[in-house]
């Protein structure tokens, strides 16, 4: 009998998940534990594994689809059962969602447009795309396809599709809505019509840049993110206090002490310093490591700190914000390791809510992008962020005389209702002297 696996609720809020990527294609044999496809939650994305053992009859849903939590996405074939009969069950028991079409589980379009469901194969001379969109007397559309035709008002009920079966995917709409019906019909025999769509206006040549306008529909994460990031702008009352740091000592110890570690294979980040000053400073003035309750303010009785890592665009971009839990009472090392087992997780496979959860202050670095002072929006219930510029090179007053120095400039947005600007500014005090006094943070 074959085995469906559905779209699993990977967070408590999650509604619907979106498959970024496969990891495996039809014809795969996966045991328990294997890692079929990342899938993107409002929160993360994240690794989705097997749990049984079988054989890849059927993957029902293409690449950057969206389907609600408990959808079919993928059907294994158990030992001793063809892959036909897999195939055929999933197609009779889902429906829809899982349309079968002659397509390998790596032809689907990249980005999300054919649904990447493999069926058993067909005899015959095959059908034409007309003829597949018209199986059934029922249009096939991709659900990313249908999305983007109502956020640009495109009738679909025109176009004829280039997926498997005439299926209306992803760049057909997309052709239509950037007044590109040609460049559709060049990729299937069947030419493209729509109701009369506007022109887009064609923008200023530049010399030697070659623009593409484009549509981009909005990832599970990327709605998340803007959603919280307008609700801190426009309910979190912010203000900012900012401070210059000597980073010269600190780079010289650092300096130092990788070169004793170097055997070790440790090599600690000028961050790692930074994020064990934002913990210690934390417990000199707790309120910093406070959170918004409404009708109360919570002092949370360790510090987590939350380091923001931006993601590669092939994982959907955006960032997240992996914790450091109980920050002030590890060292150097501990928090190096830990910094960068999470960032590389983050950026390859995915983080859980657990590894995300219950930060108490966070923490964004934009120096290492050369940025030399910026302010950060606060993640709410928190009550301060620390966004930190690069050490940079400029000339200084050191003992009276102007010098060459490297300075860094870090600035704290505080939740107004939370912690006073004093408080703040006092924070900053302690961080400050922590970073220029390096051997504290080794204490």
């Amino acid at each position: 009998m074959p085995i469906e696996i559905t779209m699993p609720r990977l967070s408590d809020t999650m509604e619907e998940g979106t498959l970024v990527k496969w990891r495996v294609k039809q014809g795969d044999e996966v045991a328990s534990g294997d890692h079929l496809a990342d899938v993107e939650t409002d929160k993360a994305t994240m690794e989705l594994q097997a749990f049984d053992d079988g054989r890849v009859a059927v993957l029902a849903v293409a690449e950057g689809d969206t389907v609600p939590v408990g959808s079919v996405i993928l059907m294994l074939a158990e030992e001793g059962e063809s892959l036909e009969d897999a195939a055929g069950a999933v197609t009779g028991a889902s429906g829809d969602a899982t349309e079968s079409a002659a397509a390998s589980g790596s032809g689907g379009e990249s980005g999300g447009g054919a649904v990447a469901v493999a069926a058993p194969p067909t005899t015959g001379t095959g059908s034409t795309a007309a003829a597949g969109a018209s199986s059934g007397g029922r249009q096939r559309v991709s659900p990313v396809a249908r999305k983007i035709a109502e956020e640009h008002g495109v009738d679909l009920s025109g176009i004829v599709g280039s997926g498997p079966d005439g299926r209306v995917i992803k760049r057909d709409v997309l052709a239509v809505v950037e007044g590109g019906a040609s460049a559709a019909a060049s990729a299937t025999p069947t030419a493209v019509s729509a109701k009369p769509q506007a022109a887009a206006v064609p923008s200023a040549p530049v010399a030697g840049v070659g623009l593409e306008a484009k549509t981009i529909s909005l990832s599970g994460m990327r709605k998340t993110i803007a959603r919280r990031l307008v609700e801190s702008k426009t309910t979190v009352p912010h203000f900012q206090v900012t401070v210059s740091i000597n980073m010269d000592p600190l780079l010289e110890l650092r300096k130092t002490l990788n070169t004793q570690l170097e055997a070790q294979g440790v090599k600690l980040s000028v961050n790692d310093f930074i994020t064990r000053a934002t913990a210690l400073s934390c417990v000199s003035h707790p309120v910093a490591n406070s959170s918004w309750a409404g009708d109360t303010i919570i002092q949370h009785g360790t510090v987590n700190v939350g380091i923001a890592v931006s993601l590669p665009q092939e994982r959907g971009g955006g960032l997240v914000v992996p914790v450091i839990r109980d920050a002030q009472s590890k060292g150097l090392r501990q928090i190096s390791e830990e910094t960068k087992r999470l960032a590389s997780k983050a950026r390859e496979t995915g983080l859980t809510p657990e590894e995300m959860g219950d930060g108490t202050i966070t923490l964004s670095n934009l120096g290492m992008f050369g940025v030399d002072q910026f302010t950060a929006i606060i993640n709410p219930p928190q009550a301060v962020i620390l966004a930190v510029g690069g050490a940079i090179e400029k000339p200084v007053v050191r003992d009276g005389k102007i010098v060459i120095g490297r300075e860094m400039c870090v600035t704290l947005s505080g939740d107004h209702r939370t912690i006073d600007g004093a408080q703040g500014a006092e924070y900053l005090g302690t961080f400050k002297r922590l970073l220029e006094n390096p051997a504290a943070l080794l204490i």
